[in-house]
């Protein structure tokens, strides 16, 4: 959200649905109902849901906007993630 300056970082196999949803609120509990302009500044694909549900998980305990934006500049550093955690 450019409005925040902030970054979601969630999992989805609809990707344009689920942006759509939370651009209108449908989730209304959760953090993403605090705006309405999300867009899509990465989108990473992977063969197994479990290790994206890892990935997700290590992420956003990293709690660092700093680190999300190393991730958008180098998506490759997700593999090296995968590969060094062994998710």
């Amino acid at each position: 959200s450019k409005k925040l300056d902030r970054f979601y970082v969630g999992e989805t196999h609809h990707l344009d649905t689920r942006l759509e949803r939370h651009n209108a609120h449908t989730y209304s509990k959760n953090f993403t109902k605090i705006a309405d302009d999300w867009t899509v500044v990465l989108a990473f694909e992977y063969p197994s849901r479990t290790t994206i549900l890892r990935l997700e998980r290590f992420i956003k305990n990293m709690k660092s906007k700093a680190f999300i934006k190393k991730i958008i500049d180098n998506p490759s550093l997700l593999n090296a993630i995968i590969d060094d955690k062994g998710f």
